[in-house]
Order: C-alpha cells, then sequence, then structure tokens
C-alpha cells in the first residue's frame, strides 16, 4: 500500500476472512496489524460469534454422526 493511498473501509466479507484466518491461527504478524487497523470491530465480534457457534454446532453434528455409526 502506497504511503499517499487513502485507506479503504474493507466489507463484511474481508471481516470474515480475517476471523477464518484467526481460527486456523496461520496470520502474519504484519497482515494481522494492517487488517486489524482497518476493520470494523463490530463486523469483527459478529463474524467471531457466529464462527464460533458454527464451529460448535459442526463437531457436535460430527461427534452425533460418528457415535450413531
Amino acid at each position: 500500500m502506497a504511503v499517499n493511498e487513502p485507506q479503504k473501509k474493507h466489507s463484511f466479507l474481508h471481516s470474515v476472512k480475517l476471523v477464518a484466518w484467526s481460527f486456523i491461527g496461520i496470520r502474519s504478524d504484519k497482515g494481522y496489524r494492517d487488517d486489524l487497523a482497518r476493520v470494523n470491530p463490530l463486523h469483527v465480534v459478529v463474524v467471531g460469534i457466529v464462527g464460533a457457534l458454527l464451529l460448535v454446532v459442526v463437531l457436535v453434528g460430527l461427534a452425533k454422526w460418528v457415535v450413531g455409526s
């Protein structure tokens, strides 16, 4: 990103990508800091909660499927 280039607000989809990288845990420190400086905190909180709930639902479903087999 050039020095004179204005910072753009990121979309909700970008917040989803940011949280997904955080869940996986493979994000460079520089990329993390750059994204965190430009992202909407409300989007990150909402996506984080939805992602955590989705992860729990998938794991419970997988456990029920394995036990039921």
